[in-house]
């Protein structure tokens, strides 16, 4: 009877969907919540987990505070409108936050009040900024000159500069510190990652990222000393995830992914590593098998012009933004990344996403 059971089993259509089979991973869109506003572009994000407080680098609209318990802008920081904002640096122990402004100066604030203080100017313009607490110094990407880029290096809390450190690179992208003295940062236009050390501001160590096209975004995993590349990819290679031995600089693994990178996340609890991809609308979620072997688990479908993120390590939660764009032909386009790449948005269709697990 047993027998005949199993072997009916075998051929019915119930039994073959009620056998164990793979799951998704099962990552979704859990909520989204628009903010009104004039239209702006956007950039960079930072999560500040104490105070539930999500920063938006929001430009033109400044740098933009969303309580993530009340789903509302409680703040925008003080003089970061008119300095045009691509988001905030954290430094939590001195409880300092700065906005990194396209107009060339840093606005500090605290992160308990988001009482600003004055602005310093540093230059001309620049990009972002990456905090090293090892050496308690903040490294600010400025706009690059003719050979190079000079990284300027304050101390913290006191922002005082402590000196520059020339990069060869035109594009420095995103960074982040080891803590153990070592800082690595991306650099599009050369293809490379490099070593700094903040203390000695001087550039240690310089690998090139082969199947890695324009190397962009990074996430370290310091215990297995491995970095994590988003790679927007050129006109040879396809854009790809790509994973860096950081004592050595062999590129130790490397797959595909959407296009438009500008983020990526990775978990050491969960072994997940997330990767948002504006161009594509696409999150690509890879699983950590051991530190040269990863699997893609999931790609999600998100929106147009979801490509940065901030993680928070305790919830599992994912944040990203994006709004109604349009490629205006009459304005200056980013071809680089794609040529219908936005360059317009729409008033009142700005909006926070957020990602988690079922």
């Amino acid at each position: 009877m047993m027998r005949r059971l199993k072997s009916a089993c075998a051929l019915s259509a119930f039994c073959l969907l009620a056998a164990p089979a793979m799951a998704l991973d099962g990552w979704h869109l859990q909520d989204t919540v628009k903010i009104p506003g004039k239209g702006s572009a956007w950039d960079y994000l930072a999560l500040d987990g104490t105070h539930n407080h999500l920063f938006i680098g929001h430009r033109k609209e400044g740098l933009q505070v969303f309580d993530l318990a009340t789903k509302t802008v409680v703040k925008t920081i003080a003089g970061t409108e008119s300095a045009s904002s691509n988001g905030a640096t954290l430094a939590p122990e001195f409880d300092l936050g700065i906005s990194n402004n396209e107009n060339g100066t840093i606005i500090p604030f605290k992160l308990s009040t988001l009482e600003a203080g004055e602005p310093i100017k540093l230059g001309e313009e620049l990009d972002t900024s990456h905090y090293d607490p090892a050496s308690k110094r903040i490294v600010v990407n400025m706009a690059s000159g003719a050979d190079g880029t000079d990284l300027v290096v304050l101390e913290a809390p006191s922002l005082k500069q402590v000196g520059i450190i020339k990069v060869p690179t035109k594009k420095p992208e995103h960074a982040e510190a080891d803590g153990a003295g070592n800082f690595y940062l991306a650099a599009r236009d050369t293809e490379m990652v490099y070593r700094l050390d903040t203390k000695s501001l001087a550039v240690t160590a310089s690998w090139p990222t082969p199947g890695c096209g324009q190397t962009n975004s990074v996430a370290l995993d310091a215990a297995n000393k491995r970095l994590m590349l988003g790679c927007r990819g050129n006109a040879s290679t396809k854009p790809s995830f790509a994973v860096m031995n950081v004592e050595t600089g062999a590129i130790v693994f490397s797959a595909e992914v959407g296009g438009g990178n500008d983020g990526v996340a990775f978990d050491a609890q969960l072994k997940r590593i997330f990767l948002t991809n504006g161009v594509n609308a696409v999150m690509n979620i890879f699983e950590q098998k051991d530190a040269d072997h990863y699997a893609q688990v999931e790609a999600l479908g998100t929106q147009a012009g979801v490509r940065s993120l901030a993680l928070d390590p305790k919830t599992k939660t994912i944040y990203s933004v994006t709004a109604e764009g349009t490629a205006d032909y009459s304005k200056k386009i980013t071809t680089s990344v794609s040529p219908y790449y936005a360059n317009t948005f729409f008033p009142d269709t700005f909006a926070v996403l957020t990602y988690g697990k079922k």
